[in-house]
């Protein structure tokens, strides 16, 4: 039996607690420790160390998986009928939640550009998207 202290393993343990294992798992748990090594040098000697933020995009493509042909034009439907819905709206309810969630423009400057006050296009907006959930609805069913 070896005895191994799990401060070596766990960063999070504060205090030393040591533990007998079997020769076998401390083989492992050695032969491990080697390769990490290893595999650090490596690293080191080739100069390998890569960083995602080098604006080439690399980092885009990491973590956004490309779409597949359905799925591209799935969206484009999806674009195509909440646009539909959005025209079928009134007027004002249009263009204030094209402006909000389109344009990202705050509901307190759509305000002051209209001269009312931001509890009137909270309502309009609210009320407007009730609207285009029963359009939606409508046009799935």
């Amino acid at each position: 039996m070896a005895k191994i202290n799990l401060r070596d393993y766990y960063p999070f343990c504060n205090h030393d607690i040591f533990l007998d294992i079997p020769d076998e798992v401390a083989t492992v748990l050695l032969e491990a420790e080697r390769q990490e090594e290893a595999y650090r040098r490596r690293m080191y000697r080739h100069k390998a160390h890569y960083s995602l933020d080098r604006n080439d995009g690399i980092e885009h493509d990491i973590c956004f998986a490309s779409l597949s042909p359905f799925e591209v034009y799935e969206h484009k439907i999806t674009a195509q009928q909440l646009n539909v819905a959005i025209s079928a709206l009134p007027d004002k309810q249009s263009k204030r939640i094209y402006a909000h969630y389109v344009l990202g423009i705050s509901k307190s400057e759509i305000a002051r550009a209209e001269g009312v006050s931001e509890k009137n296009i909270r309502k309009s907006i609210s009320q407007g998207l009730r609207n285009l959930e029963i359009l939606l609805k409508n046009f799935y069913e």
